[in-house]
């Protein structure tokens, strides 16, 4: 996938629809950073993508990971590609100058990660939690610990994992084992065996830094009771770590990323934050996580569509409707819908995602303290949105994509099947989405009976939305609002209706970011390009609001007359 063939439209976003340069420029750390900056290092990390990282795709896929004795040897080129990469200064883009990075609004770090993840998701996956792990540590961490790894990670010069997952366990982080036992010199000896660690042994870096989850001695049980510790895979003396990888998994896709078991026998580590509040510094970097796995979604049907969009405009299949040659297959209705639709869910979404991006700055650097606040409730409320919203369709949507070649698509030869098998994993790893959809739902809009995203809805800014479109984001509130007084009777209600209730919540907000596309394209003339996107997503996913309102409204209904006959007859 050519990151200089989306440079244009990504240009267009970010400064005639989001006016971005101007809502960076107003936070005191971004405000030398003009447009023509910004354009720069935009062009210079599509070069890098284009030129470094996207050639090894194939590679990453066919020959994969080889383990052996504990150690992992990444696909060819990949050491290579990465040593480049944090040399160039790239995974610290966004990262604070104080600790090593250059101090850049966040969303260019997302149109980076976009790039890297559409151009080679194995590959990208090893640095894809760097960001996460710098703002852990820089957040909680004590000052030694931050003397000696912060620049480490903020730079990536080593890389770092996520170490949640225990076979026993999965999601449910309550039931963690791992033991995490302090010693008198202030570090603590780790214990445990985790699962699904990606990145967890390589050959990338000349460290890793694990952040484990595990439990002190007198810790309480369930999630209240778990701690975060920073294990390094080499200590400061040069000394291996007592971190053992056992084996990597053989998976679906991802072939260039090893997925690892990882054992701690007795493993040096530190206490990150305070005892028995690990989930709250973990979240720091699980957050951070879920919007680049967003990002995934976007930057994965993006080169699916690219790939499709090249295929239909050579391939000559009988004749479209009205034809009187055999035509190309762009010519078909079936195929333009295909493309189309595509279209109008990658530019609705990097809409939004550009947008958080641009709101998880002013929620750390805005002088105004009702704009962090407000700033703060679009990244709670949006982010499991986006995670879950736009994972669904790049997987949906590559294998709409595959569609477009036919039989061919379903061959290796053309790589549109290694993209449908690789971004299978983003709708699961971080969450998976189903528990996106219950965050949003039961831990954030209904713990305020709605209010948070009333508010949210009807401060949305830029071009007064239509007739039409107040009319859906009132019903959205409406429905938010009798299923929050439903769900006092009905306490499953809310899990039932979750994945429902996070899809309508999407197409609200995509219909506001095509709104403001469409404000910018009248404004500056901008080419027909968006034309067609824009129709397609009038015609062909609006509409399921409706299906997901229909549903959501017939369920609370179902709930209002069962459970009162069912407590007058207990």
């Amino acid at each position: 996938m050519p990151a200089r063939d989306s440079l244009a439209d990504i240009q267009f976003l970010l400064t005639e629809v989001l006016c971005a340069p101007a809502q960076w420029q107003a936070l005191a750390p971004f405000a030398d950073t003009d447009g023509g900056l910004a354009a720069q290092v935009l062009d210079e990390a599509a070069k890098f993508v284009d030129t470094a990282v996207a050639p090894l795709q194939r590679t990453g896929d066919e020959v994969g990971c080889r383990f052996e004795a504990g150690t992992v040897t990444t696909p060819p080129g990949f050491r290579d590609a990465y040593q480049a990469f944090w040399q160039g200064g790239w995974p610290s883009l966004s990262c604070a100058p104080d600790d090593g990075g250059q101090g850049l609004p966040a969303v260019l770090e997302c149109v980076l990660f976009e790039w890297l993840a559409g151009a080679n998701h194995g590959w990208t996956m090893a640095p894809g939690l760097l960001h996460g792990a710098y703002e852990c540590i820089k957040h909680h961490a004590s000052d030694a610990l931050k003397a000696q790894y912060l620049e480490k990670v903020a730079t990536g010069e080593w890389l770092a994992t996520m170490c949640l997952t225990e076979a026993h366990a999965g999601s449910d982080l309550g039931m963690v084992r791992t033991r995490g036992t302090p010693q008198p010199d202030g570090s603590a000896r780790v214990n445990g065996s985790k699962i699904f660690i990606s990145g967890g042994e390589h050959d990338l870096t000349d460290n890793i830094v694990h952040l484990v989850l595990a439990r002190l001695p007198d810790a309480p049980a369930g999630p209240k009771g778990l701690s975060l510790f920073l294990v390094p895979k080499v200590l400061q003396d040069g000394s291996r770590n007592a971190v053992v990888c056992e084996r990597i998994e053989e998976k679906m896709g991802l072939h260039g990323s090893p997925t690892c078991v990882m054992r701690f026998d007795d493993a040096t580590g530190w206490l990150v934050g305070e005892p028995n509040k690990g989930l709250a510094a973990m979240f720091v970097m699980m957050n951070a996580a879920r919007l680049h796995v967003g990002l995934q979604g976007i930057g994965l049907l993006e080169a699916a569509w690219q790939k499709a969009s090249a295929y239909a405009a050579e391939r000559r299949q009988m004749r479209a409707p009205g034809a009187k040659d055999t035509s190309l297959i762009q010519d078909h209705p079936a195929i333009r819908r295909i493309l189309h639709t595509q279209r109008a869910w990658i530019d609705g979404g990097r809409v939004l995602a550009y947008h958080t991006a641009l709101q998880l700055d002013v929620a750390k650097h805005h002088p105004d303290a009702a704009e962090r606040a407000a700033a703060q409730r679009w990244c709670a409320l949006v982010t499991p949105v986006l995670k879950a919203a736009l994972t669904d369709q790049g997987f949906h949507g590559a294998s709409a994509c595959l569609q477009v070649f036919g039989g061919h698509g379903y061959v290796s030869e053309w790589g549109i099947e290694q993209i449908v098998r690789d971004v299978r994993v983003a709708m699961i790893y971080e969450g998976t989405n189903e528990i996106q959809a219950i965050d949003l739902l039961v831990r954030k809009v209904l713990a305020d009976g709605g209010q948070g995203l009333a508010a949210l809805l009807a401060a949305l800014p830029g071009k007064a939305p239509t007739a039409a479109a107040s009319a859906r984001r009132h019903a959205l509130v409406e429905i938010t609002q009798t299923l929050a007084i439903a769900a006092q009777t009905d306490p499953e209600l809310p899990y039932w209706v979750a994945d429902d209730y996070l899809r309508a919540v999407a197409l609200v907000l995509l219909e506001w970011a095509w709104g403001q596309i469409g404000a910018a394209r009248d404004a500056t003339a901008a080419p027909d390009r968006w034309s067609a996107p824009a129709q397609a997503f009038a015609q062909w996913v609006l509409p399921e609001f409706d299906l997901r309102a229909g549903i959501l409204r017939q369920r609370i209904a179902q709930a209002f007359e069962v459970r009162p006959k069912e407590a007058a007859s207990a």
